[in-house]
């Protein structure tokens, strides 16, 4: 092994196979998505249409890429490390100014959003690129890596200063996916090859599945700031309001026991045995993306309802309360089955009984709607929670 491999070698997070434990700048470092997540679900608060649920999508999807491949990074490289602590701090600030630039960023923000994110995005993998020697086995990988990222950065920058939203949009869709799809094949590009074998991809499972965790966390806070300050804003502490309070609060609780129910543990064997980890740890990543989408939409959902209570059913207050919960079984379903091999059915037929309660929904009022959609969570929780003590007792 070169001289310099082996003085780089420490750097790396150790890989002797037991738990690489999340470290306090990781945990630090998601104190900045608590705001992004908190400006997204305002954001779609404040434009309940079909434009502004794509706007919301696109910005969602910056926000989780930002924090996902940073995973990656801290997956890999040690977080204690003066120079890796260096580049968190430094996407930390980045991604709160990013977050600042959230509810405008199809106005007059469009470019410093982008400019935050591609920085972000190139920055990180721009640090790794000349940091490690050629000759280490992540090398080629975080080249490749690199290359998309400027290509992404493309797109994010002219999407940025681009006049029309739908042409903003567009470009930013683009970026996003350039992001997104390329770590499913390989990152590959021209003249850099595809990252294929294992040690392009060694990543450490149960690290990243407990970011995972974390993460889900952050997000269910939202839920609970948008139930709690709403009654804080409220003078008048009335029976209505008080239930409304409590059916938000356990919405949030159903959707707690609903992840947490599913075994952290098979997860992480998952990628641990899996011929790819890599590959697995991105597509693990993806449905929380869809997953972690759903919660905010539901905290939406949650503020429509502590707003006004009794307020009859239009279709965008019924869809927003109802859409967060279904992306999110639907999310919480492909999930399990990957990582447990186990197919919830409970859970698709609590997306039909969902679907199917929308035209009913319409001629109810918000709080009724409430309770019904948080009464098919709450059944979908006891029931994974008794179907898995059963399998756990059987197995």
């Amino acid at each position: 092994m070169p001289q310099d491999t082996a003085g780089h070698h420490h750097f790396l997070r150790n890989r002797d196979g037991h738990h690489a434990a999340v470290t306090n700048e990781e945990l630090f470092f998601d104190l900045v998505y608590v705001f992004a997540i908190t400006q997204l679900s305002h954001g779609l608060l404040h434009h309940l249409s079909l434009f502004g649920a794509l706007q919301t999508a696109v910005i969602w999807l910056a926000v989780w890429l930002g924090w996902q491949y940073t995973g990656w990074f801290t997956n890999w490289f040690d977080p204690r490390l003066p120079a890796v602590r260096g580049v968190l701090f430094v996407i930390m600030i980045l991604a709160l100014l990013m977050g600042a630039a959230i509810p405008d960023s199809f106005a007059e923000h469009g470019l410093p959003f982008a400019l935050c994110f591609a920085a972000m995005q190139v920055g990180r993998s721009a640090f790794v690129v000349v940091w490690l020697p050629r000759t280490h086995p992540l090398a080629p990988n975080y080249q490749r890596i690199l290359a998309w990222m400027l290509v992404s950065a493309l797109f994010w920058l002219t999407g940025g200063v681009a006049a029309d939203p739908v042409v903003r949009l567009t470009l930013w869709c683009i970026a996003a996916l350039c992001e997104y799809v390329s770590p499913m094949f390989g990152f590959p590009f021209p003249g850099l090859g595809r990252s294929i074998s294992k040690s392009d991809w060694t990543i450490e499972g149960a690290h990243l599945v407990e970011r995972c965790q974390l993460f889900v966390i952050v997000a269910l806070g939202e839920g609970i700031m948008a139930t709690g300050l709403s009654m804080a804003e409220n003078q008048n502490w009335t029976p209505v309001y008080l239930v409304s309070f409590v059916t938000s609060f356990l919405g949030t609780l159903a959707m707690w026991w609903l992840y947490f129910g599913t075994s952290g543990e098979a997860a992480r064997h998952r990628i641990t045995q899996a011929d790819d980890p890599g590959k697995m740890g991105a597509t693990i990543h993806y449905l929380h993306a869809v997953l972690i989408a759903g919660i905010i939409v539901t905290a939406v959902g949650a503020d429509l309802l502590m707003e006004n209570p009794l307020e009859g059913g239009s279709l965008s207050s019924v869809l927003v309360m109802t859409s967060g919960p279904v992306l999110y079984l639907l999310a919480s379903v492909l999930y399990r089955r990957i990582v447990s091999g186990y197919f919830a059915l409970s859970h698709i037929i609590g997306i039909v009984a969902l679907l199917a309660l929308i035209p009913f929904d319409l001629h109810f009022s918000r709080l009724t709607d409430a309770i019904l959609v948080t009464g098919v969570m709450l059944v979908l929780a006891w029931d994974g929670q008794r179907t898995g003590l059963l399998r756990s007792a059987t197995g």
